[in-house]
């Protein structure tokens, strides 16, 4: 008996060690002098107070970001005269990144060196990574119109209690966007018009999907816990949350311009802000997710469902609830419909995906020849879909000293997925992270980190044809 109530002491005693190294852990983790890969899953505060405070440091978080916006860029709405998206959306035109202070032109800067641009401090703000709208924080923000629409529709809230979307409208894609299917082309749009969910998706597909794709799409527009919406006491929803849709961010099978931070990153402020890429066109895409080169859609869709989703988080996903999808059968039907979502018509291009002389501008062919000439763009980006399905690193760290803005450290992007430019007048911002407003924003870019020269006319040129693809 005394041998098995000193056995017992023993075992409480390590018991109780292991609690106490727990709550060192815990500690540890959420101390900003600290790192970790994981989240606290224990909040010490009631909801209540989160949201108290959180509520009163959004005003100031809104106006530093805005503070940056407005520093990098010209946000006004000055669309391009008789140039519109597929449904009708005018496509905003300029150079909106502003040259920095003392730089006359952008061909005077792009006639420096990076050493010198870098020494001098001349990188232009709005070519550096674009922050989240609260960094530190990071999470799903979606813009003001999709979330009303989904409100109104489904009566689900993907309002934040703690922060707005950073965007405006008018520099976003159009909303809601056409739908094209490669299994019917003859149909054209079959969108209607409409933002598809959960209310809407059998009457306007019932008929023109078979049964697998249309189970894929049900399951593309159902709600599952997110980490920032869900039903726990860390949510930034104030009611318990059924979660968000792939089709939240993706709506329509394309984009709304909703923002989130990549996954795979460790600690925050070297996580990348995500811009919702399009899914028109995965069926001729290699690579899944602008950095970790995951090779299918199935892949993809099964890795963020476990990772609480855009989060690389399992732990914090078992805690709000984790979506484990059946590979064979839940995951294979949503990859079979975003295999038929198309790309927007391009009445210009030919069938191999280069300009009709009969159909084109002059202009327009200027820009082809400087595409596959001296401006180096088609050593990535290939006719007829204008992807390798490979990964460059720009080393735009060249150009610029690291150092932190509101909570993200400015440092170089590392190798980035090559993305289709079919159909890129549809999807405004640009690069990965949607730090480039329009395509004269992404010409100047390329032409400064890939050191192409282009003349003020070539450039012009070169947007011209862009909007034909």
């Amino acid at each position: 008996m005394k041998r098995m109530l000193t056995f017992l002491g023993i075992g409480a005693l390590a018991g109780l060690g292991v609690l106490l190294l727990c709550l060192k852990a815990t500690v540890w983790a959420e101390s900003p002098q600290t790192r970790s890969s994981y989240s606290p899953v224990v909040i010490e505060e009631d909801f209540e107070t989160i949201v108290k405070r959180k509520q009163a440091e959004k005003p100031k978080i809104r106006e530093e970001h805005m503070r940056l916006l407005e520093e990098r860029y010209d946000l006004s709405d000055r669309p391009v005269p008789g140039v519109t998206m597929s449904r009708g959306k005018p496509v905003q035109g300029g150079v909106r990144v502003k040259l920095p202070p003392g730089v006359n032109s952008w061909e005077e800067l792009a006639a420096m060196s990076p050493e010198e641009i870098r020494k001098r401090g001349l990188y232009p703000k709005g070519f550096l990574p674009l922050p989240h709208p609260n960094h530190r924080e990071g999470g799903m923000v979606f813009p003001e119109h999709h979330i009303k629409e989904i409100l109104k529709q489904e009566g689900r809230d993907l309002t934040r209690f703690d922060l707005d979307f950073d965007l405006p409208e008018h520099l976003l894609p159009e909303y809601p966007p056409a739908i094209y299917l490669t299994t019917r082309p003859d149909l054209g749009d079959v969108s209607q018009g409409k933002v598809v969910t959960l209310q809407n998706y059998f009457e306007l597909f019932n008929g023109i999907l078979n049964p697998k794709q249309l189970e894929g799409l049900r399951l593309l527009l159902t709600p599952f816990p997110q980490q920032q919406f869900n039903a726990t006491d860390d949510r930034r929803s104030l009611k318990p949350s059924m979660g968000v849709t792939c089709f939240d961010c993706h709506v329509n099978g394309h984009t709304n311009g909703a923002t989130h931070l990549v996954g795979d990153i460790r600690p925050q402020e070297f996580r990348h802000r995500i811009d919702t890429p399009s899914l028109r066109g995965v069926n001729i895409q290699r690579l899944f997710g602008s950095q970790r080169a995951l090779k299918t859609v199935e892949d993809f869709t099964e890795f963020e469902q476990r990772g609480a989703y855009f989060d690389g988080d399992p732990v914090m996903a078992t805690k709000k609830g984790v979506n484990v999808l059946e590979r064979g059968s839940q995951v294979h039907f949503m990859a079979e419909f975003m295999a038929i979502l198309d790309f927007p018509p391009a009445p210009k291009l030919n069938v191999f995906g280069l300009l009709d002389p009969e159909k084109a501008t002059a202009l327009e062919l200027r820009g082809q020849e400087i595409f596959f000439g001296k401006g180096r763009c088609a050593t990535c980006h290939l006719p007829p879909y204008y992807t390798d399905n490979l990964m460059h690193n720009f080393r735009t760290e060249r150009f610029f000293e690291p150092h932190m803005v509101n909570g993200h450290m400015m440092t170089g992007d590392g190798p980035i997925k090559t993305f289709p430019l079919r159909g890129l007048k549809d999807s405004p911002p640009y690069l990965h992270d949607g730090r480039l407003l329009t395509i004269e924003d992404t010409v100047e870019f390329h032409n400064l980190v890939l050191g192409t020269k282009l003349t003020k006319e070539e450039k012009e040129a070169l947007t011209a044809f862009l909007r034909c693809l």
